[in-house]
Parts: C-alpha cells; structure tokens; sequence
C-alpha cells in the first residue's frame, strides 16, 4: 500500500473514521483543523480556506511607466498576494478558459476567422488574386525557405495579476454564525463556509444543512448531527440532500487518493457504508441535478462476416478483448481538467511543424513530434538538458522546469534556462506570454513528470502556444503525483506519441540498490564508502534516537555533511516514529527553542504547503505582521500568519510524496515496525532514490521491506485521460 496521495496538505486530526480511508494518521491530509473549532466541539474537523490569487511581476516596458507610477499611489491599499493565491487563481482562470472554448466550438465559425499559418497565407493570397494585385501563377512560386535564425531576445510580458474573489461581507458572516449556532457547530467555521459556500451561504445551509461537507475536513457524522439539530425528524438517511452531498464527497475523498473518478460500483459500495438505503437510486438522483458527471465509453456494434441469417447480428466491437469499461463517476473541476489537458496535447501534436533534426533517439523524436516522453533515472536527466541545449543552438525559445525548486543549480537559475513549474504557471519566472497569452517558448522540457497531477498538467498545456514542443520526462517507477490524475503514466499507456526510453544506468551502489528495487528486487550492495548503511532497531522510541543521532553526528562526522544537508524520511505524518514525533526530536537536538513565532524560531527546517499536493522547504528566517518568512533556497517567501497553523511543519523529517522530486546529498530513511503497512515498491524505490552520496536505512520491519519491494505495487488509479488520449490520437488502426 502506498502512501496516500494528499499527504503534502496540511494535517487532519486523528479521530479519521478508517472504514473509509487506507492508510494510518498520513491518511487525507487535505486540511488541518482550527484550534479553536476543535476546542469548541471536538468533532467537526477543519482546514484554513486556501487565498486566492497572486499580483505578478509587472512588465518592464517603457509603455507601462506611467501604470506603474500611478500603482505606486495605491500598493498600500492593494496587498500583495501569495504564490498559493496566484495558483488557485490561474486554476479558477483555467476553467473559465474550458468553458469559454467549449461554447465557442459549439458555435459558428466565421469565414476566414481564426487562421494562422499556411491556412491565413493561402487565404490572403487568393483574396490577392481575386482583387487583381496578384497573378495565379503565383500560387506555385516555391518561395525559398529562408535559413533560421537565433531570435532576438524578447521582453518579457507577464500575466496581469488576477482578481483576488471579494472577502465574505461582515452581513454574510453573521448569517453563517447564526445557523452554525442553531445546528450545534462552532461559529469558528464561519469563514471556511462563507469561502466554500458563498455569500448566500446562510441560505444554502438552511436549505441543506449536508453542504457542510463541502468544507474541507468535515466528516458525514458530524454534518449528519448538524442536519439533525436543524430540520429535526424532517431529515433521514434517504434524504436527496443527504445523498448527493455525500456522493460528492466521496469523490473528493477519492480525489486526495489520486482518482479523477470512480466506478459506480464503488460509489454505490461507498453509500451503502453510510447507511444510504438505495444507493443506486441516490447515484441518478446526484447525476441527475448535476452534482457528479456520468461518463460511458462507448461501444461500436459491427457485423460479423460469418453471421448467418437469423443469428443477431449486433456485437460489440472489441469484445475479443474483455468487457466494456465500465461507467465513471467524477466531478466536473476533474472531468474539464482532464479533457482539457486531452484538448491541449492534440493540438500540440497537430500544430508542430515537422523537421528532421540531427543527433540522438530524442533529438530525432522531438524534431518530428510536438509531444514526446522520456523516461529514465536520475543520470538519465542529463539527456532532456543536453536537448534543450542543442535546441537553443537551433535558434528556438526554449525552458526547462522541475518540481523541486532545490533542484534548480545557481548558474540555470541566474541565465533563466531552468525554473521551478510553480513559478512558472504563476508568471513568477519564465520567459512571460506571447502577445495571444501563450508562454513564449518554442520547446518546453519538463523534468519529474510523473509529479504532474491533471489540473497542473492542464493548466500547463493551456500556457503552450500552438507549433510549440513538449518533451515530460521522468522516472516512472517513482511515486505518483500528490494531487489526483496520473498524467505521466496515462500518457505512457495511451501509446500516441514517440516514447524513448533512456539506457543510461545510475551509478554506484545507490545507483544499483535502486535499479535494483525497481525491478522488484532488494539486493545487498558492495559499499566500500559506505554509500549505504543499515542500522537495525527494535522499537520506535530507538529508531528515533538513531535518527536524531545519524542526522546531529554521524552522517557530518562520516562524509563532511551538514546537517542541513541530511533530509529524513519516513512513511507518515502520525505514529511514534512519523515525522511529527521525528520533527519534535530533531528540533530539540539541532535548532532548541521556544517556538517564539506560532510554533517556530529561526533556523528551523519547515515544510509549507502553499497548495494541496504541493510542498516547498525552507529555513525560518523571522516574523511580522504579514506572517512567518522563510528562505526557500529560490528567495523568501511570507508565510500569512492565518495559514501558519493548517499549512507549515517542520521539515527535517518529511513523508516519500512531500521528498518525490528532490534530492538531497545524504538521507535517512525510517522504517519502524509499524510503518509496513505503508510499504510498497513505488514507495521504497522513491525514498531509497533521494539520496546522492549516502542512504541510511533505520530498520525496524524485519522482512516486510524485502515483501514490500518483491510483491507490493501501487494502487491504479481511475482516471480517463488515457482513453481520451487514444480517441483524440490514435491511428485508426491502433484503436
């Protein structure tokens, strides 16, 4: 079993109903609870609403003086907002974009509009003709192809900064007090309903007390509880309010595991373990007011060539081959997302301009082809670098992006040529957009792709220009993205474009122990530098000790390693060896203090989580009244002092998904005896592989590593981008 995939989020309490949920304490970290609605009640689990959008850095033209003159008066009265901020806006820009480009294909097109390219040229050649400026036999000229060359750098042009949603007036908050009061809830949540719900949220409450589920961190309990005290014997377990709102969240829960969707059996199971009566029934009544889409494959009928007369001569095509998918469940923010990122791959394959380019498998590939994967280990990296290299020696625009930002070296970081994908979606960094809102790139290389969930993936195909060429590379053996959708591995297995596989080996004993793992063997490797050290243990309380031990003394003493250098991973948040009891102990031994700043000092490592599915590491530098600052290694960012609570920990110890991505040049990896449950292949293979020079192993589940390597894998996830990958792109032939 692998670990669940939301653990980058902030914390949820402990009291998880595990009918529902796989995994121990690290379960749905989707939210954490407010102090004060947890004192108040003791039940109804909370989160911090996430802020909305973040100003982007403003152009640099001289056009934009006077702009920026007059912003000057007025910075006082419009904050700035934080990158969390600018990420949920260009999310919430992402499905206006969706929306506005189905209901223009729905419409008519007019004559000539919307051409670019050979089409607009052809178009305004014959209008030549027709007005008597130009003769026919132009059209069979061959013009001369003129040779490329470099472009001229351009300014940059970064996004405007998008609208921050208008705050829940003082009236709106009111009302919501005033029925979380009735219902017995705290009226400390006031703010994350009046978020979720909006500024009539008072009504929707009243109306349907269950769409208290739609904050984050509330269980069905507890919003069954708050209906009852509100509509008082006017509500049961068949109430269509009910079941609705918790086929949404079962959606959303299946969501924090990485599913886009669910089948209707699991839906209906689902139901049925909350005590809904007719669970079938509920499904219809939820697809039918469009609370949740219903999604069919269809299915061909042919004729066979040696029916006989008389025999039925329907059958399904491809039926040779197994059953009919069966029907999907999802949630519409999903399904756009995924048919959007669906959208915006084919048009990057129809749009490129095919050109025979010299040198190796993926230089010839990304030259024939707008989307290319590359798969292969961490010395396999240096192939997509070399690519992008020879592609600006072409003359074309061309970024690379990572998802770790310590994996962004000064020099990349100083010339521009590599950036962070956070910063690049929030306009923070990159080569800014094109005068029709594309990013200005003509290749765009992502490394650690297999960390792309479907609604970064989407908003990332969206920010490509037409003609423009994307290579996802990646190991597809690490642990999937945090957040739901498996971009990488749909693509891999939808087999519509060129796939080059990588045959350079890692190096050295960690490079062979991982390669190792990867094919589902544990083998004891030579470490003559004891490149990789077991320390065997008896409990948690001593792989504790030994952790704190290797991190403050050994490893430094050893290899000449910091400790800031170290990074400690382990299976889960919770447990007496997770990386709350590991952070308390790390904290008191390498930087003890008082928690002068909400739980924090100076130099403390921390792990914040801007986004869900989304971690950044940094050093405490201080506090003031906008909040907690950190050094990220890529500049400083401000914490906001409401969000210190549900979004930072500390982070000398982190869990494999938070660490996926980035490397660090020693490791310590913490198995104690009840961490095998959380074991798996993906799981050890991505832990083992983040260190570069030493990996120490604390050891304390006996034969469940070996078993967990050799025999467990990761849980599929339901998604439908493959088969909408195979529709949009398969040769005829294929599908």
């Amino acid at each position: 079993m692998t670990e669940p995939s939301g653990e980058t989020a902030p914390e949820a309490p402990e009291d998880v109903d595990q009918a529902d949920v796989e995994q121990d304490d690290a379960d749905r970290e989707d939210a954490a609870p407010s102090a004060e609605a947890a004192e108040a009640t003791g039940s109804v689990e909370t989160s911090e609403p996430d802020e909305s959008s973040e100003a982007a850095a403003p152009s640099e033209s001289p056009e934009a003086a006077e702009a920026a003159e007059a912003a000057d008066s007025s910075k006082e009265a419009a904050p700035e907002l934080s990158e969390a901020q600018a990420e949920l806006a260009a999310q919430r820009e992402l499905r206006a974009r969706i929306e506005a480009r189905k209901a223009e294909k729905s419409g008519p097109v007019a004559s000539g509009s919307k051409l670019s390219g050979t089409a607009a040229d052809l178009l305004a050649a014959v209008r030549a003709v027709e007005g008597g400026s130009a003769s026919g036999g132009s059209f069979y000229a061959p013009a001369p192809e003129p040779p490329r060359a470099p472009r001229p750098p351009e300014a940059p042009v970064r996004p405007a900064a998008p609208a921050a949603p208008p705050a829940p007036t003082a009236g709106a908050l009111a009302g919501v007090r005033e029925v979380l009061a009735r219902g017995g809830a705290p009226e400390a949540l006031a703010g994350q309903v009046a978020a979720a719900l909006g500024e009539q949220a008072a009504e929707a409450l009243t109306g349907d007390p269950w769409q208290l589920l739609a904050v984050a961190g509330v269980r069905p309990e507890q919003a069954d509880g708050f209906a009852r005290a509100l509509l008082g014997g006017a509500c049961g377990p068949d109430d269509p309010r009910r079941t609705v709102a918790l086929t949404v969240w079962l959606l959303d829960r299946a969501a924090l595991q990485g599913h886009t969707a669910l089948t209707l059996d699991e839906v209906a199971a689902g139901l049925a373990r909350h005590g809904v009566p007719d669970p079938e029934k509920a499904v219809e009544t939820a697809v039918s007011e469009g609370a949740v889409l219903l999604f069919q494959e269809e299915a061909e009928e042919t004729e066979p060539e040696d029916a006989e007369e008389g025999e039925p001569s329907g059958t399904l095509a491809g039926s040779d081959e197994g059953p009919a998918e069966p029907p999907l469940l999802g949630l519409d923010r999903y399904a756009l997302a995924e048919e959007s990122l669906a959208d915006g791959l084919a048009r990057l394959v129809r749009t490129v301009t095919v050109e025979e380019w010299d040198g190796g498998e993926l230089e010839r590939a990304v030259g024939g082809h707008g989307l290319v994967l590359h798969t292969g280990g961490e010395a396999a990296r240096a192939e997509p670098l070399a690519l992008a290299a020879a592609a600006r020696e072409r003359g074309l625009r061309v970024l690379v992006t990572v998802h770790d930002t310590g994996r962004v070296g000064d020099e990349e970081r100083a010339a521009g040529t590599t950036v962070p994908l956070a910063a690049l979606l929030s306009g923070a960094a990159g080569p800014g957009r094109d005068e029709e809102g594309g990013l200005a790139l003509d290749l765009l290389v992502v490394l650690d792709a297999p960390q792309l969930d479907v609604e970064t993936g989407a908003m990332l195909v969206e920010a490509l220009p037409d003609g423009c060429r994307l290579v996802l590379s990646g190991d597809p053996e690490v642990l999937g993205s945090a957040g739901p959708g498996a971009v990488f591995a749909d693509a891999l297995a939808a087999r519509v474009c060129p796939r080059v596989a990588s045959r350079r080996p890692d190096p050295g004993p960690l490079g062979e122990l991982v390669s190792g793992i990867g094919v589902g063997e544990l083998n004891q490797v030579e470490a003559p530098g004891k490149e990789v050290v077991i320390v065997p243990v008896r409990d948690a309380g001593e792989a504790v000790h030994r952790t704190v031990q290797l991190v403050a003394d050994s490893v430094p003493r050893a290899f000449g390693l910091s400790p800031e250098q170290t990074r400690v991973i382990t299976v889960g948040h919770g447990g007496s060896a997770g990386t709350r009891a590991l952070n308390t102990a790390l904290k008191q031994r390498l930087n003890p203090g008082p928690g002068r700043f909400g739980g924090y000092d100076p130099g403390d490592r921390v792990a914040y989580a801007p986004a869900p599915g989304r971690t950044v590491t940094g050093t405490v530098l201080g506090a003031d009244a906008e909040g907690l600052r950190l050094d990220t290694g890529d500049g400083e960012l401000v914490v906001p002092k409401e969000r210190v609570e549900s979004a930072l920990r500390h982070g000398w110890a982190l869990t494999a998904h938070q660490a996926a991505g980035g490397r660090w040049p020693a490791v310590v990896v913490v198995l104690p005896g009840d961490a095998a449950p959380g074991l798996s292949r993906p799981w050890v293979y991505t832990a083992f592989g983040r260190a570069e020079r030493h990996l120490s192993v604390v050891h304390g589940v006996d034969q469940a590593l070996p078993r967990s390597v050799a025999e467990v894998l990761a849980p599929a996830r339901t998604t439908r981008l493959r088969p909408l990958l195979i529709g949009l792109l398969a040769a005829p032939d294929e599908e």
